[in-house]
């Protein structure tokens, strides 16, 4: 049988709320430089981020634009943000660099014979 998701307008508002906050964390912009950025108000913005209030495409288009993100970055489960994706980011970089490694050492040393 299908897991059931508990999926709500609710939920969708946490989602986007704690992605908001995460994002404008890690560009060190303030609530109150958000809204400047965006034209919105500051007390939309943070009744955004307490999900106090939901937001509509267009809203989303400009916080996404004043981030410098993709729409969807707004919708990401907690699980797949920043820390979650730095492991995956770190082994394909690790797998990456042995590739060229291998490769750099297969080609020079044949070349060089």
């Amino acid at each position: 049988m299908a897991k059931k998701n508990n999926i709500n307008e609710q939920h969708i508002y946490k989602l986007i709320s704690r992605n908001i906050k995460r994002i404008r964390a890690l560009q060190n912009i303030s609530q109150l430089s958000l809204a400047v950025k965006t034209g919105l108000t500051h007390n939309f913005i943070n009744d955004i981020e307490n999900c106090k209030k939901g937001v509509s495409a267009r809203t989303l288009a400009k916080l996404s634009t004043a981030l410098d993100v993709e729409p969807y970055q707004f919708f990401l489960p907690h699980e797949m943000t920043d820390n979650f994706m730095s492991g995956y980011v770190k082994d394909f970089n690790d797998s990456l660099q042995k590739v060229v490694a291998d490769l750099t050492q297969q080609y020079l040393s044949d070349n060089k014979g």
